[in-house]
């Protein structure tokens, strides 16, 4: 493991306070998952002799509270914090926007408060609807989860809402498309504070299959394709993801891995996908490239012969066609 002991780009002189706040009918997982993040990262952080993160789950009143799945868990009042001790806030949010807003004006009243001392303000997935209730993300971007961003759009037209991406940061206010998607958030916030080595160390510790980067897409294309009545397929998408860098790529091959004649394979994936080999293939490879277009700082042209696009003039065509952005295009707005 890579040594952190002088790698932390924040100087920890206390523990972070981290407010997770909660109320009737929130999703669990928009708590659970940061809240295993964070104490995941502190216990690394505090075996090497550095402050950690102090996560306590808040409501306005304090008490029981219940969340959405029927599990009650104890919460104190967010009423008792003064404002120069908090650190980060966490909005959860509720699957699906059942909460009306107008009945938690206390605690967006409470929020407006908070904002200009915390140094972080963060929501996960419908959570977004709180913070953009109290007025606080008018001119930034902002993302939900997938099916509620277009209702978010329209109901908070101020908003620039991200139509895709997973996590979205706009000065402290961080916002994220929930549920599972909160450990993704949590990542980056670790790594912001304590480094890459931390923030992979915990991903490791939880068993992730992927440390997804912030602007990656909510629905991969590997997902989208076994979303759909597609069971014949799964194994044949799984080695598609595994061989992307294969420039001679293409339709026989796929046919051939799948133990079917090229019409029929043709015929047959259409039909049960609702696409093209060709373009999941595309999709595939397109998504990949985003990732390392953000995680590291490979040329484009290694990118795109990684990707198995060939050349870089390929790999901007495809990014122009699905995104209308170049891939460096791509890379500056996303790591800016």
């Amino acid at each position: 493991m890579t040594s952190i002991q002088n790698s932390f780009p924040l100087n920890f002189s206390r523990p972070k306070i981290v407010l997770l706040v909660a109320f009737p009918g929130m999703g669990l997982l928009d708590l659970t998952c940061p809240q295993t993040t964070f104490s995941l990262a502190s216990q690394i952080r505090e075996a090497r002799g550095f402050p950690g993160y102090t996560c306590t789950t808040v409501s306005m009143k304090g008490g029981l509270v219940k969340s959405i799945e029927g599990l009650e868990f104890s919460t104190v009042s967010l009423e008792q914090w003064r404002e120069s001790e908090v650190d980060t806030v966490l909005i959860s949010g509720s699957p699906p926007v059942t909460t009306p807003l107008d009945h938690l004006n206390s605690l967006i009243n409470r929020l407006r408060e908070i904002v200009p001392h915390a140094r972080r303000i963060v929501s996960l997935g419908t959570g977004t609807f709180v913070l953009a209730e109290a007025g606080l993300l008018d001119g930034r971007r902002a993302t939900a989860h997938w099916e509620w961003r277009e209702l978010l759009q329209s109901r908070f037209p101020a908003i620039e809402v991200d139509p895709d991406a997973i996590v979205v940061q706009a000065g402290k206010f961080w916002t994220c498309a929930g549920f599972t998607a909160g450990i993704d958030l949590a990542l980056a916030l670790v790594e912001a504070d304590c480094g890459r080595a931390v923030s992979m160390e915990v991903a490791a510790k939880l068993v992730t299959y992927l440390r997804r980067s912030t602007g990656e897409s909510q629905l991969s294309a590997l997902l989208i394709s076994q979303m759909h009545d597609a069971p014949t397929f799964d194994k044949l998408h799984v080695w598609m993801a595994s061989n992307l860098s294969h420039t001679g790529l293409g339709v026989d091959q796929l046919a051939q891995q799948a133990n079917m004649s090229l019409r029929n394979f043709a015929r047959v994936y259409k039909q049960k996908t609702g696409r093209t080999p060709a373009k999941t293939l595309e999709n595939m490879r397109l998504e990949l490239a985003r990732r390392l277009l953000e995680e590291t700082d490979n040329q484009i042209e290694l990118i795109a012969r990684q990707c198995g696009f060939g050349d870089e003039e390929r790999m901007r065509l495809t990014f122009q066609r699905n995104l209308g952005l170049s891939p460096t295009e791509y890379r500056k707005r996303r790591c800016e």
